[in-house]
């Protein structure tokens, strides 16, 4: 007999701490945890490397059919990317790629060449999946959808301390600026736009730590879930 897996969407904006607080709720809850964000870099990054404008919408969808992205779980547990059997998934984190992915993310021809993949995973596997259109467009039948945000402020700071950690020399008024834009964007495209979904659960991380999101969220899957 075949089991009914259980999904969770954490949707939300850019440094809302969805891929810290997904794979920590899923290492806790046994689910896996699917990270769309990097499969979408992938295809960024894989743009870059032949020199495509990620904002060249034919030049893009021409590239995906050669192009061959796996995932698997490391030992860590944690998804790691392939891009032509190349773990890129350290690769695909600069911050060059960050600024290219959410081009790439709002080109329709994308966005269907990876939706299958991260459908397939949902039935394959117990999930806990994060992105922009988790909860709208690719499980809108999720047991449970978490739009997960925080002031743009916060997030910023956020993405700050993550890059200086890192080694890189960036501005904060800088990340800011990118930030906003990225939500402009997110929310603006045209193909499955960052909203929340009307059924989501809403949780706002600004002014929280981790260890408080975490709980909150968790929380919020037990009451919902049972888990």
């Amino acid at each position: 007999m075949h089991m009914k897996r259980r999904s969770i969407a954490i949707d939300g904006p850019s440094g809302a701490g969805k891929s810290t607080l997904a794979k920590q709720l899923a290492a806790e809850l046994g689910f896996h945890y699917v990270d769309t964000g990097a499969i979408y870099r992938t295809v960024a990054l894989a743009a870059c490397r032949n020199g495509i404008d990620c904002g060249d919408g034919a030049a893009v969808a021409k590239l995906l059919p050669d192009l061959e992205i796996t995932l698997n779980y490391g030992k860590d547990g944690f998804q790691h990317m392939y891009l032509d059997g190349e773990d890129v998934t350290e690769a695909i984190r600069q911050e060059e790629i960050s600024v290219y992915t959410s081009r790439v993310a709002a080109i329709p021809a994308v966005r269907e060449f990876l939706l299958e993949t991260q459908r397939r995973l949902a039935r394959q596997h117990d999930v806990i999946m994060d992105g922009r259109d988790i909860g709208t467009v690719v499980l809108p039948q999720a047991d449970l959808k978490i739009y997960l945000t925080a002031s743009p402020e916060a997030r910023a700071r956020r993405r700050y301390l993550e890059l200086i950690a890192r080694g890189e020399q960036v501005d904060l008024d800088h990340v800011l600026r990118d930030v906003v834009e990225r939500d402009r964007r997110d929310m603006e495209r045209e193909v499955a736009p960052l909203r929340q979904a009307e059924n989501a659960v809403v949780v706002d991380t600004t002014g929280l730590d981790l260890k408080e999101s975490f709980r909150l969220m968790l929380n919020h899957i037990k009451t919902c879930l049972g888990a």
